[in-house]
């Protein structure tokens, strides 16, 4: 499911479009729900040369070490996923984090004024970044049935949730063997929440916002969609047996450990717990 085969920044875009549309489609993106980022730094092609170099400056909030020159994709403030998935540059923008790495400037040819999340965003990939983790792609969405367990108190802690959503199909515990972190609610756009999350990203490349949404890193947009789609398919399994009237039985831990010997799953702290 990995492709990392796009040689051109125009062919990003349109799967760029194509995740916005499926985020709608599957009502994750609500009025302006969700934002999306994507380092664009590793694609070299001549449709750059499009570019025209912005001479307004914005300050950022903090200095960003790991990202000087860097080029980002970046949804735009208020704009909603079924228009970026109509036209991502007529809904978002290109940025370029200038050499001092504490300003940026907008480079695509319409001004579009980046997402209010954009400090979180370069935060994440500026960590990605300092870690040697080759993950270009930060997607921000609102899934219905996983908002919804984090709404109830036991689904609070980490290692029970990803036990519980592994444990509904096979495919969850082989594309996410590293389960979910789940921060507390705090409120969006603040420097906390990216901290957290941050935090999280160390251990996880999937994290739960408490009541909020989730976010997703990875090599690439269609990928981060997968991890999250098959998420929430677990959660909604989950969910439709629960509203059926009945406890779902779930894998357990021995057919989960099959799993794991089958695909070879790396080790970490929530695999170990089988």
């Amino acid at each position: 499911m990995k492709n990392k085969n796009f040689n051109s920044i125009s062919e990003e875009l349109k799967r760029i479009a194509e995740v916005a549309g499926f985020l709608w489609q599957r009502g994750w993106a609500e009025a302006n729900g969700g934002n999306i980022s994507v380092n664009l730094t590793h694609l070299t092609d001549s449709s750059v040369q499009e570019f025209h170099q912005s001479k307004k400056t914005t300050i950022l909030e903090e200095p960003l070490t790991g990202l000087p020159g860097n080029l980002f994709y970046v949804t735009g403030a208020g704009k909603r996923m079924r228009d970026v998935a109509k036209s991502p540059l007529d809904f978002g923008a290109i940025i370029k984090i200038n050499d001092d790495g504490i300003s940026y400037e907008i480079v695509s040819e319409k001004f579009i004024k980046p997402t209010s999340e954009l400090p979180s965003h370069l935060s994440i990939h500026n960590f990605l970044k300092a870690q040697g983790k080759h993950k270009s792609v930060v997607l921000h969405t609102h899934p219905t049935e996983l908002i919804a367990l984090t709404h109830c108190k036991p689904f609070g802690n980490a290692e029970k949730l990803s036990r519980m959503l592994w444990s509904m199909i096979p495919e969850t515990i082989v594309l996410v063997p590293r389960g979910l972190g789940i921060v507390p609610y705090i409120l969006t756009g603040t420097t906390q929440l990216a901290n957290e999350t941050i935090r999280h990203l160390e251990n996880h490349d999937v994290v739960m916002w408490e009541k909020h949404g989730i976010l997703a890193v990875g090599e690439d947009i269609g990928y981060c969609f997968d991890l999250i789609d098959t998420l929430s398919k677990s959660a909604n399994i989950y969910l439709a047996a629960k509203t059926a009237g009945f406890e779902p039985q779930g894998l357990n831990n021995e057919q989960l450990k099959g799993l794991v010997e089958k695909f070879n799953l790396p080790p970490n702290k929530f695999l170990n717990l089988l």
